[in-house]
């Protein structure tokens, strides 16, 4: 973590009220145009007001095979890419945050792993989730997490507007 703190009331990260300091802001990282600026938004929170990000990529399921070794290398061959878009993402955090996120990796149903996430990792504090900018709706997870489900999720769940801007997003973190 940083020790840049928020310059805007001088309080450094070291001496950063805890509550502050710990909180996590999760982003889910799938392969939508949105995803940027949920990163984008949870970055810039941490960088104004403390904390840390991490990053959650679900991977599909291997599909059932004759060959075992054949899945094996399938499996690795996603691992490694999952790996590597992470990587990618977490170069962008640590430019804003000054800090490196949380690198998570997951296989299986995107909804069912960010439940059993939630459920077992009590670092996460904010859901940071991004909306369709084209008004095709708001997506499988978000309409899940918020529909019948929300009163059971442990935390808060913030929504961003997919098509903010960089300058619409600064002024709002």
């Amino acid at each position: 973590m940083s020790d840049s703190g928020n310059p805007a009331t001088g309080e450094s990260a070291a001496t950063a009220t805890p509550a502050k300091r710990d909180r996590v802001f999760l982003v889910v990282v799938d392969d939508s145009p949105e995803r940027a600026v949920a990163l984008r938004y949870a970055s810039l929170r941490v960088r104004n007001g403390g904390g840390r990000v991490a990053l959650l990529r679900v991977m599909e399921p291997a599909e059932p095979m004759f060959w075992a070794g054949v899945g094996a290398m399938m499996a690795e061959e996603r691992r490694e890419e999952a790996e590597k878009v992470l990587s990618g993402l977490a170069a962008e955090v640590q430019e804003i945050t000054g800090g490196m996120p949380i690198l998570l990796i997951r296989e299986g149903d995107p909804r069912e792993a960010l439940e059993a996430l939630l459920a077992e990792d009590p670092r996460i504090s904010i859901l940071v989730l991004a909306a369709a900018a084209d008004g095709g709706g708001p997506g499988p997870l978000i309409s899940s997490l918020v529909g019948r489900n929300a009163g059971r999720l442990p935390l808060p769940v913030t929504i961003v507007p997919g098509g903010l801007s960089d300058a619409e997003l600064e002024r709002v973190t």
